[in-house]
């Protein structure tokens, strides 16, 4: 099954692979992202983890008479964020390589 393998160039290219999603990942929780709900009204920040790092309220989107509208557009900005976070990390892991004949699962 592992005949004509070379171990060591197969272990420091799964080191290499080890080290290129460590420093992705990285990269990703120094990013900042934002996601805007109610045409502005509301912005969130996010870390490029998804840790909510600043919102920011317009005046306007405040009614004391509808405090779940301003709740939801809160929660509509956070996932907006969330989403651009999650589709940069996506985006920026780096591509596996095809596993030699044998490794498959």
């Amino acid at each position: 099954m592992f005949e004509g393998m070379d171990m060591n160039a197969l272990l420091a290219q799964a080191q290499q692979m080890q080290a290129d999603v460590m420093k992705a990942q990285e990269d990703q929780a120094n990013r900042k992202f934002e996601g805007t709900s109610g045409g502005g009204l509301v912005t969130a920040t996010v870390s490029g983890l998804g840790d909510l790092l600043h919102l920011e309220i317009s005046p306007e989107a405040w009614d004391p008479e509808d405090p779940e509208t301003l709740a939801a557009l809160v929660i509509a900005a956070f996932r907006a964020a969330k989403e651009e976070a999650d589709g940069a990390a996506q985006a920026s892991m780096p591509q596996m390589p095809t596993l030699p004949e044998g490794f498959g699962f």
